[in-house]
């Protein structure tokens, strides 16, 4: 049974929405570049991810890591993506084996595949539909060199995997919003991860038994251009919110009981 939970990147969005459902469930050790000023549950380490040796130290009596921890911006340039994002990967998950770490859960993100999209974006690619969704078999397309960190990534869990036996999960984030979906934004509308959902989700990351995988964190959306059925089947996801229960900012639909 996992206790022990490391969580790189906690300070960040990801990991506030985590430890908003989570707190309670596990033993947590927070890993960030930056001291935390909030009351957060565990032991918080503050080191740089690419600290190959105070991230093996952090995972130490770890069963499960969680790593969200990189530079976020989408437009981020080569030397930092390169630097964060996949030597800070390649860092992790290099520790986690050494540390015999059962699973490592790594947060991916849409941008791995947002070159999919760039023929065809017009609304109606966004609303729902039944022919055509990426179920995570698809080749990465990115649309930016984050993307292309990310990519790197799901590359560098899967090598993991593979040489060492590692249990990894990689988790495409859409657009992940606090309260409610993105106003006026049918693409974020259609890729929305609510807070209570995505908490669910890296939760059965952690619990349920996988070898590899890739799944796409979102909502269950009428709107939809990513497919939740591999999370559903590896992992048992059971998202509870639907960006179409929302008109704006007001719930206007509620979920059957």
């Amino acid at each position: 049974m996992v206790q022990s939970v490391l969580l790189t990147g906690a300070a960040g969005r990801v990991g506030s929405a985590i430890l908003g459902g989570l707190a309670d469930d596990y033993e947590w050790r927070l890993l960030d570049r930056e001291p935390s000023t909030d009351d957060q549950p565990g032991e918080f380490v503050v080191a740089d991810i690419t600290d190959a040796e105070t991230v093996r130290e952090a995972m130490d009596g770890i069963d499960v890591v969680i790593h969200l921890a990189g530079d976020p911006r989408p437009e981020a340039p080569w030397n930092s993506v390169l630097t964060n994002n996949i030597d800070g990967t390649q860092t992790v998950f290099e520790a986690a084996v050494d540390a015999d770490v059962e699973k490592v859960v790594f947060a991916s993100s849409n941008h791995a595949v947002g070159n999919y999209e760039t023929d065809e974006r017009t609304p109606e690619m966004y609303r729902e539909h039944d022919d055509y969704l990426l179920d995570g078999t698809e080749l990465p397309r990115p649309s930016n060199l984050y993307g292309v960190s990310k990519a790197a990534g799901e590359t560098l869990g899967r090598y993991y995997h593979d040489e060492h036996d590692l249990s990894v999960a990689c988790v495409r984030i859409g657009n992940l919003t606090q309260g409610h979906p993105p106003i006026g934004y049918e693409r974020g509308q259609a890729m929305w991860l609510s807070y209570r959902d995505c908490a669910h989700l890296f939760d059965r990351c952690i619990r349920a038994d996988y070898d590899y995988e890739i799944v796409y964190g979102i909502s269950d959306n009428d709107r939809k251009y990513y497919s939740i059925a591999r999370a559903r089947e590896a992992l048992g996801y059971d998202p509870q919110d639907n960006s179409a229960y929302y008109d704006g900012e007001e719930r206007v639909v509620e979920p059957d009981a």
